[in-house]
């Protein structure tokens, strides 16, 4: 346990590490209790009594884990730092330091989930001198919950794999530093250190910390397959979302943030002829200022007469004709720095702060969700976008992180997420995705709330695969939302697409629609782009797609991660990702560049291999008893192969 207290001494130097805090020393055993598959350990000082529960699972070795502080003084104390769990004496110290690794997962725009291994040596680690300040600290300080770091590691000595990850929706931080030559992984949320959250507690008050998990394996995908059983276990659950339904919505490579009544009511009748189940209008269906500017006026979310002239419902009810069901998109947590309408409705306490002054980033302030204010009236919003404007489905973003501010965001982001439990259980026959611009909040506390998130806003599908083979390290495949866009103009984001259907017969080849196909098929499918421009062979391998991921969505809710070639990394000239499960690898295989022929190696023993997806296509392949070799004719190119293994 680490335990820092305001006022009181830390007997090391602080740096970056969380270790040796005022009270860790002196704190001891008072009790535990076992009840059922938990276990608490209650530990005390003078001072104050800390309790860590562990929970286990009947399908997993990954355990759950969590501390409370309580003040048994007479007077007030301020927790500066309280550890969720600490794990010392691992892989034998220091003197293994060229042989243990550590792997972590950094994230960016358009480049989330990139993992990056290095041995502890090779990170700093001394195999030669004792102590020393060394400290691997990473730590994640605002609302975007992984906008640099996923809150997640892989620790592996010699065949021995611990994985971590830290269930928090803002402030986070994990540290691996060495004591005596004794290694020790240190996990938890906000403190004086990350994010400057203190918490003052009375005599007889608690607090908790962010909830952690832990698993353990004999290999990469061993490790990532505990995990992927633990999430399950806490992934947020929707009915409507049971078949994980093909969901087309426009923004990618289509309307962006600009859609309007005529050009949905006309993308929509080729989504449905595609096989989507939602229909999905982005960024724009409200408001009247243009979509280029449209981001500092947002936050009153009524309906955009200029865009919509018959009004939202008229446009969802023709998707619903389409045997479709509709959804809308939202930013709830901001308002716009020019929307006269809600800066007017709300007071200052209503806003988030720093210095006492609100909080702008990107032209938006950020909402306070301690406010009864904000939540009524959003309560409300969410109301009419369901009943008055018929969302089936709602599209939950967040495009800006707020770093620190005056009130403690930790307590502001548990609001939120109270509210979003409200919104389930009042609507719970909408299904709501959320989205952080992408991947920036792709944290467990986030995702034990949604049934699917957004992966990336990676808008290069030949770049997309190195999200793709990745993301299942990070997030369950019936949660994690990939863009499928067939169809890719020329310009940047927002640019508005000029081209014909002659253009896009011309320029836009079956090779390129099966990658961004395959792109998907492994998590959730985001149908985008304009599919109604592309001739009738290309459309049926669109149609393909959607049938052969309509069929992998049982497979998807048992089946594990596997990584043939490990993890990957940007640049490199092939991939490959599958799902597992006791007799069956269906295997996606990209060649990014490199050459025509790629071998991936199956340890598992492979009796039978055919070609899953596309089958319309000529696919060039070989297997022996522990390989699949793929000849590919094109640079640019992607299959996915389901391999009959050995049980």
């Amino acid at each position: 346990m680490e335990l820092q207290l305001g006022g009181r001494d830390h007997p090391s130097n602080v740096g970056g590490k969380a270790v040796r805090c005022s009270e860790s020393e002196s704190l001891r055993y008072v009790s535990h209790c076992m009840n059922k598959d938990t276990l608490t350990v209650t530990q005390a000082n003078e001072l104050c009594e800390v309790a860590t529960q562990f929970r286990a699972f009947d399908d997993t070795n990954a355990v759950q884990i969590f501390s409370c502080v309580k003040n048994l003084s007479s007077e007030n104390i301020t927790v500066e730092l309280l550890s969720s769990f600490v794990l010392g004496g691992l892989f034998g110290g220091r003197k293994n330091a060229d042989k243990t690794y550590f792997t972590k997962f950094t994230q960016g725009h358009h480049c989330e989930c990139q993992p990056r291994r290095f041995s502890l040596e090779q990170y700093g680690f001394n195999t030669y001198i004792d102590g020393g300040e060394k400290c691997l600290a990473y730590k994640n300080v605002g609302s975007w919950s992984s906008k640099e770091q996923l809150p997640q590691g892989i620790l592996e000595y010699e065949n021995e794999f611990l994985m971590f990850q830290i269930e928090s929706n803002c402030h986070w931080q994990y540290t691996l530093s060495a004591q005596k030559g004794e290694l020790a992984l240190c996990l938890g949320g906000g403190s004086a250190f990350c994010g400057n959250e203190s918490k003052e507690l009375l005599p007889n008050e608690s607090m908790r910390t962010p909830t952690v998990a832990l698993a353990c394996g004999n290999s990469i995908n061993a490790v990532v397959g505990e995990m992927t059983k633990y999430r399950r276990h806490i992934a947020g659950q929707n009915k409507s979302d049971e078949r994980l339904p093909v969901i087309f919505n426009e923004y990618m490579h289509l309307s962006w943030d600009s859609p309007d009544e005529q050009n949905t009511r006309r993308i929509a009748q080729s989504a449905a002829k595609a096989g989507a189940e939602y229909y999905v209008i982005d960024c724009g269906w409200h408001n009247e200022e243009p979509g280029n500017i449209v981001y500092p006026y947002v936050g009153q979310w009524k309906e955009s007469k200029a865009r919509f002239p018959h009004g939202v419902r008229a446009t969802t009810d023709y998707i619903r004709s389409l045997n479709m069901k509709a959804g809308l998109w939202i930013e709830p947590e901001i308002i716009g720095v020019k929307c006269e309408e809600m800066l007017s409705y709300y007071d200052e306490g209503c806003f988030l702060h720093r210095g006492g002054k609100r909080v702008a980033v990107m032209g938006r302030y950020f909402l306070n969700f301690r406010a009864k204010k904000v939540t009524d009236y959003l309560t409300e919003t969410i109301r009419r976008m369901v009943e008055d404007y018929g969302a089936q489905y709602i599209k939950m973003d967040y495009n800006e992180d707020i770093g620190v501010c005056d009130e403690s965001l930790t307590a502001d982001r548990a609001a939120y997420l109270k509210w979003i439990d409200e919104i389930r259980s009042r609507f719970h026959n909408v299904l709501i995705e959320t989205c952080s611009s992408g991947g920036m909040r792709m944290d467990y506390e986030t995702l034990s709330r949604f049934s699917l998130v957004s992966t990336s806003d990676q808008t290069n599908y030949r770049l997309y695969p190195y999200i793709s083979a990745n993301i299942l390290s990070a997030v369950l495949p019936e949660q994690a939302a990939v863009w499928n866009y067939p169809v890719v103009g020329d310009g940047e984001i927002g640019s508005p697409f000029t081209h014909d259907e002659k253009w896009v017969q011309e320029n836009i080849s079956s090779e390129q629609i099966v990658m961004n196909t395959v792109n998907a098929l492994l998590g959730r499918m985001h149908l985008a782009s304009h599919i109604e421009l592309l001739w009738s062979a290309q459309f049926s391998l669109v149609q393909e797609g959607t049938a052969y991921y309509n069929k992998l969505t049982p497979i998807k809710k048992t089946a594990l991660p596997y990584f043939p070639l490990e993890l990957m990394s940007f640049g490199a000239p092939y991939a490959a990702c599958g799902l597992k499960t006791a007799d069956r690898i269906y295997l996606a295989v990209w060649n990014l560049g490199g050459e025509s022929k790629i071998c991936i190696p199956i340890p598992e023993q492979i009796h039978s291999v055919r070609v899953g997806y596309p089958q319309t296509l000529k696919t060039d392949f070989t297997f022996t008893a522990n390989a699949l070799t793929v000849r590919f004719e094109e640079k640019y190119a992607a299959r996915v192969f389901e391999i009959e293994t050995e049980k």
